[in-house]
């Protein structure tokens, strides 16, 4: 009895509590005949990013009203989390919309000025402060693919030879300005990065403490000249809040902070996710279809030569085909698992050489460990076709023993064969990409599969011409 109580007990607890729906309490209170003090001290309660997401369903009316009664601070922050800011900016009268941007930490500034037509976009920088304007440029100055364009100047800097006192001076007088304050950066008097101390480490610090003995010297740090590609595995490597942007010079111009890295690397996997696909670049919903065409046809013109050639190499063996007609029934299982592995391959290889410290003898461990990976699971499914197969051969096609598990026997053949090499190519391809400096993620699937096409033809063909009709003369039967 107890037992049934106990079970009773746990099923009640794996039900999984509803979650509110903040957009319809949002909708609620902000078209509510309150008063506006009444609203604010209500939606103070809400994540920004829910206060977004209620947006598109108010009228641009009540979203003036909304922005009037939440301020430009408030406001700043929730149009960094709007997908098209675009609607939401052009029904602003110009000077607003400057003073929210104004509000935005400069990368956010730059994403939303970057969605915007360019003649509202230099209309609206025009009226931003000087400061303002400063940071938008230098993180202009740098190109997309450079991890500067990434960075924000929104930080705290102290000199290090400043004491613990006037440390914690400066960092409440920059606070206000400033809101990543979890680590506090140290410069030299000659303005060069020398370190980083953690907030909670500065707090608890004594007056008679030296500052020296609460710095980091040896604190990670990236230039803004590298580009994404070069630096992320570093970024990922470390566990900070945020780490400094340095000049040439080893001057501290701006921090990458964790949801910087975060929106970094789901960029870098959705570009390599879409070259994986045999596309130039992302695409969207709201792409043009002429854009979309635009970035899909360079490699379908490559591959529609290369599979070009895989015809070619068919017809060649024609006298296969005209004298062993069942080969072409097992063509697709071939060219299927060494498609597959080859792209497994390439997936794999891809993530290791996000690594640029690899080296050259770790780079063709990896190469040996795919062939081998290939041609292991070649082994196991060669067996598995050899022996289903045959069966299927000399019961439902009613062929001779020597016939069917010739044929098998050919098949199981082919595919360690063309999962082996599949296997191998699908490591080395994109490590050679690599050292001519073209990003290995352009070695794409299609590209993989259509060149293991090429292979797994040559292979199982091959083996039939030779052992099939040449060696044991099947053709006869």
């Amino acid at each position: 009895m107890e037992m049934n109580n106990e079970k009773e007990i746990r099923k009640e607890s794996d039900i999984m509590p509803e979650k509110p729906d903040y957009a319809k309490e949002l909708e609620a209170i902000i078209k509510s005949n309150a008063s506006d003090v009444e609203i604010r001290e209500q939606l103070e309660d809400y994540h920004e990013n829910d206060i977004a997401d209620v947006l598109e369903e108010l009228t641009s009316e009540e979203r003036k009203k909304l922005y009037r009664i939440l301020g430009k601070e408030t406001v700043s922050e929730i149009f960094t989390y709007l997908e098209d800011v675009e609607i939401y900016i052009n029904e602003l009268d110009s000077e607003v919309a400057a003073d929210i941007i104004e509000s935005m930490d400069a990368d956010d500034a730059v994403d939303v000025l970057d969605e915007l037509e360019e003649e509202k976009s230099q209309e609206l920088i025009e009226l931003l402060d000087e400061e303002s304007r400063h940071d938008i440029d230098l993180i202009h100055s740098y190109d997309e693919d450079e991890i500067g364009s990434r960075m924000t100047t929104n930080f705290i800097v102290i000199r290090k030879d400043v004491t613990v006192r006037q440390a914690m001076k400066a960092l409440v007088d920059q606070a206000a300005e400033n809101d990543n304050i979890g680590t506090v950066y140290v410069e030299e008097s000659d303005e060069t990065f020398y370190g980083a101390i953690d907030l909670k480490d500065l707090i608890i610090a004594r007056d008679y403490t030296k500052l020296e003995d609460l710095i980091s010297t040896s604190y990670p740090y990236v230039y803004a000249k590298e580009t994404v590609e070069q630096c992320i595995e570093d970024l990922k490597d470390y566990s900070e809040d945020s780490i400094p942007v340095l000049d040439n010079d080893n001057r501290i111009l701006g921090v990458i902070t964790a949801q910087d890295l975060i929106e970094v690397v789901d960029e870098e996997m959705g570009e390599d996710y879409a070259m994986l696909g045999g596309l130039t670049a992302e695409e969207d919903m709201q792409e043009p279809i002429f854009q979309s065409i635009r970035k899909r046809i360079p490699w379908l013109v490559v591959l529609l030569f290369l599979a070009l050639g895989v015809s070619v190499v068919v017809g060649m063996f024609e006298k296969v085909v005209a004298e062993l007609t069942m080969v072409m029934a097992f063509q697709s299982l071939i060219l299927g698992m060494s498609g597959n592995v080859g792209t497994q391959s390439l997936a794999v290889t891809i993530r290791v050489l996000m690594d640029e410290n690899l080296s050259a003898k770790e780079k063709m461990y990896l190469v040996w460990k795919e062939t081998r990976v290939g041609f292991l699971n070649g082994v196991i499914l060669g067996v598995l076709a050899f022996g289903i197969i045959g069966i299927y051969i000399l019961v439902i096609k009613q062929k001779t023993v020597l016939f069917a598990f010739s044929v098998s026997g050919c098949i199981g053949m082919a595919l360690i064969t063309a999962m082996m090499i599949s296997g191998f190519t699908g490591a080395m391809i994109p490590i050679i990409f690599k050292k001519m400096k073209i990003d290995p993620a352009v070695a794409s699937g299609p590209l993989i599969s259509t060149i293991n096409d090429l292979v797994g033809v040559v292979v199982y063909y091959g083996m039939a011409w030779v052992f099939l009709i040449n060696i044991l003369h099947l053709n006869l039967l």
